[in-house]
Order: structure tokens, then sequence, then C-alpha cells
């Protein structure tokens, strides 16, 4: 199973592009899609989108796993977030890929074993989990544990531990 995996946000979307099954995984690609604080927040969206259109074309994933919307005390946060992740859905409905969605704590909890875990512990345990030779960007190793909590969830002994939802 070929997973493109994104921790969506306006500025600094995480990606991860992972191949495999819950006994082994790897990643093929991670990053950052950057966009200067110059550009408009329309435009932003627009090249969150183009960004993510590029890297299904590139990576034909197989489907999409998205973080889900978090509790956050600010309500210019919250649909800043919710606007990012609306252009990944778009992306992916353009390309007709199915969407999953995780709770940021199910996928902290897949990867350190505990959905408190902050993310220098996140960004350390992807970079071993996945055997990588650098430790990624704060918001490429949560992209990465987002993709490897989509990928435990095929794993019957673990499905229901990660309250996967298709979006």
């Amino acid at each position: 199973m070929r997973v493109l995996a994104i921790d969506p946000a306006i500025r600094n979307t995480g990606f991860a592009v992972l191949d495999g099954d819950p006994q082994t995984q790897r990643a093929l690609d991670y990053g950052v899609i950057s966009i200067p604080q110059k550009i408009t927040q329309s435009g932003a969206l627009a090249a969150v989108c183009t960004g993510i259109g590029n890297l299904i074309r590139t990576w034909e994933p197989d489907v999409v796993a998205v973080e889900a919307i978090i509790y956050v005390q600010s309500t210019r946060t919250a649909i800043s977030m919710g606007a990012a992740r609306a252009a990944t859905l778009i992306a992916a409905a353009n390309h007709g890929l199915e969407v999953y969605e995780y709770a940021p704590k199910k996928a902290k909890k897949a990867v350190v074993g505990k959905g408190n875990a902050d993310k220098a512990q996140v960004a350390f345990m992807v970079r071993a989990l996945l055997s990588l030779k650098e430790t990624p960007p704060h918001d490429a190793a949560d992209a990465l544990a987002i993709g490897l909590a989509h990928i435990a969830s095929a794993d019957p002994l673990k499905a229901h531990l990660l309250d996967r939802k298709q979006v």
C-alpha cells in the first residue's frame, strides 16, 4: 500500500509518502510545502492544493491520510487549519483518492506509544522506525506519523486503537 500522508497548515504543510504493510514500511519521500508569508492566504491555499496534487501525480498513492481537526483555543487558527485541510481534501478528490483521517493523539500513540508525546519524540521515533538518515522537520515527522498510523490500521490487532475515519 502506498500512502500520501499530510499534516495540513497554511504556511508549512508536512507531507510523507510511505510504502508498506503493518510489518514493513519505508519512506519514499517526505518534507514540507512551505509558503512564504508574503503570499495571500488564498494564494497559499492554492499552492498547498497544487503541491499536494503534484505529489499525487508523482507518487501515485493508493490513499491519502490526513491529520484530523484538533481542538485549538484560537478561532482564527482553527479556521486556518480547516482551510488547509480543505485544500488537501480537494487535491485528493480531484485525483479520485480515498481520504482517511487520524487524530493527532492516535498518530502519536501509534508511533511513540503515548498520545501526548511532544514533536521531538515523534521526530525521533519516526526516524528510528523508518531508519531515516536524518531527523525530519517536525511538520514532516507529523506527516510520517500519520502515514505510519494508516499503515498500522491495516493490522487487525491495532485497527481498533487508531479510530480511522474515512472522510
